[in-house]
């Protein structure tokens, strides 16, 4: 049976989260990278998204779909819970995330620092002072839940923390998020938790073109 493959350009948060499920079971994987709709992405992915997945003759897209396949398809500590109640918490976070998440803290905030369109490439600051008092309140959030728990759907690590990484290890990087982290100690002490976790250290991507 051939390793699993992941295509995608390893600085995507969701490449980086179907690598930390791999890492996680003890899935050995070939990372294959390629930038959206790139010729080998185009061929399994309708829209042209990272990461896409092939394993055998499988071929998959959309990272939740991908890490079901992983968690299911593989030995090892399941990423999300088999009871019922963990399973509904787990995806709700999941879900939140992707839903609410992602959009405020990467296409509004971070694209406008790294992908503002504006003629000198200097960051939009109109976006990002629109997005902060949101983002306050998802740092609010977090601070809250993990103020209860060790990890965001219980005191174990599941798949929900491993999409959450990838987005604050990039918060890291720029002024207000930093500040709103470094502002939030539960947040920063599950951060350095999971940051610890082999399935993190060995996932670090490069740095995002033109940012070091």
């Amino acid at each position: 049976m051939a390793e699993p493959e992941i295509i995608g350009a390893p600085q995507s948060i969701f490449v980086r989260t179907v690598r930390m499920a791999c890492a996680e079971k003890g899935v050995a994987y070939t990372l294959t990278p390629a930038r959206p709709h790139s010729p080998e992405v185009d061929a399994i992915h309708p829209f042209g998204k990272i990461p896409v997945f092939r394993h055998d003759a499988l071929t998959q897209y959309e990272s939740r779909a991908i890490c079901a396949y992983v968690d299911l398809a593989f030995p090892g500590p399941p990423l999300v819970p088999r009871d019922a109640v963990g399973a509904a918490h787990c995806e709700q976070w999941i879900s939140l995330i992707n839903s609410v998440v992602v959009p405020l803290l990467t296409t509004q905030y971070l694209h406008a620092y790294i992908f503002s369109g504006l003629p000198d490439g200097a960051p939009d600051r109109a976006r990002i002072d629109a997005a902060l008092p949101k983002m306050r309140d998802i740092f609010a959030l977090l601070q809250r839940e993990l103020s209860a728990r060790n990890h965001l759907a219980g005191d174990g690590f599941t798949l929900a923390d491993a999409y959450l990484l990838p987005l604050l290890d990039y918060m890291r990087q720029f002024p207000e998020s930093r500040e709103m982290l470094a502002a939030s100690p539960q947040v920063t002490a599950w951060y350095d938790r999971v940051m610890a976790r082999p399935c993190a250290t060995e996932t670090v991507p490069p740095p995002i073109p033109g940012r070091g």
